[in-house]
């Protein structure tokens, strides 16, 4: 793995939290003087769950809780977007249940509440959700095989299945691609492509043929919805490209296969996203089929960036766990991270 100069190194500040953090995201800017984090926590001694709004401070760079929202459960998965300039928290739950969280502009405080319960979406824990770009509609996915649609309406949340497997199929992933498309990644590596204008069940679908795993997590590229970005089990991060079906990019395989590239890590791979801070030394003869550069984390605690026929570079590794991380839209250059010990990271890159 590629090593980073000192000149190169991001700045690192780390916060401990003194509770588990079960996800962290950046709030999307409410002015151009203020920068706000989400953070989902759990505290184990009294067996309670919250979402804060954290602000930040610079010289020295700081946080410090602002708002808080006591969750009923513990929170299975987090997204933030804007509907009508107005930021929104998604959290979903463990015991299946989706709440909306409207955040105040001018206080930047956690306003209001829209909630589904419990047993309405799924049967267990919600795995994950992911939130359009406008913020109107909502995917959740889970490991009891259904695919729901939640659109926040004027008068509350609408909701409708848009797939239910019986428990044939379990999903631990899902992405938008377009309004209308989304992306599932699940067991045995697999990815579906679904398509609302053409109901009834996936459109295409992909599974690996080199090992057994999970997806858990996928990322797609705006301008380049045909290409899939998933990560998963045993530190494998490949891409799935429409166009060409059956042929997956390894970007980070298993080593003694046929497909195995350098892996900046051994095991599960939490997340992953697009890096638009780093720019492809070739963008301007880039092919379309390239995979633009991509930023993972992993359950043996490394921050990496990725990137296609390039070594991979280490930009963080800890003792423990890099469950989740957010890169800032609008300040691509800082990355907010949260670590198994209790702790929240900021890198700012330089």
């Amino acid at each position: 793995m590629a090593i980073l100069s000192p000149q190169q190194q991001p700045q690192i500040h780390r916060f401990p939290q003194f509770k588990y953090v079960d996800g962290v995201r950046w709030l999307p800017p409410l002015s151009a003087f203020t920068r706000f984090a989400v953070i989902a926590l759990f505290d184990s001694d009294f067996d309670s769950s919250s979402i804060e709004i954290h602000s930040l401070t610079q010289n020295p760079l700081d946080i410090a809780p602002h708002s808080t929202w006591v969750s009923p459960s513990r929170v299975s998965s987090l997204k933030t977007s804007q509907l009508h300039q107005n930021p929104l928290v998604f959290a979903s739950t463990y015991t299946g249940s989706l709440h909306v969280l409207s955040v105040e502009p001018m206080e930047a405080s956690l306003d209001s509440e829209l909630s589904v319960p419990e047993k309405m979406l799924h049967d267990g824990p919600i795995s994950c959700v992911d939130v359009m770009d406008s913020g109107g509609e909502c995917l959740t996915v889970s490991e009891d095989g259904r695919v729901n649609l939640v659109s926040v309406g004027e008068s509350g949340l609408n909701y409708r299945r848009i797939f239910d497997s019986n428990g044939l199929v379990s999903y631990n992933a899902v992405k938008w691609a377009s309004p209308t498309e989304f992306v599932t990644g699940g067991c045995g590596f697999s990815l579906q492509w679904w398509d609302q204008r053409k109901p009834g069940g996936a459109v295409s679908q992909f599974k690996a043929d080199w090992a057994s795993g999970i997806v858990h997590c996928i990322d797609i590229h705006p301008s380049r919805k045909h290409t899939c970005l998933a990560g998963g089990s045993f530190g494998t991060v490949f891409a799935w490209d429409l166009r060409s079906q059956q042929q997956p990019i390894i970007l980070s395989g298993l080593e003694g296969t046929k497909t195995s590239n350098p892996s900046p890590c051994e095991s599960e791979v939490w997340e992953v996203h697009y890096d638009p801070y780093i720019k492809s030394g070739n963008l301007g003869g880039m092919s379309s089929t390239q995979i633009l550069p991509a930023m993972i984390c992993s359950e043996d605690g490394i921050l990496t960036s990725i990137e296609q026929g390039k070594e991979p570079v280490e930009l963080l590794a800890e003792p423990c766990a890099i469950n989740g991380f957010d890169i800032d839209r609008q300040h691509p250059s800082e990355v907010i991270c949260n670590l198994e010990w209790e702790s929240v990271a900021i890198l700012s890159r330089s």
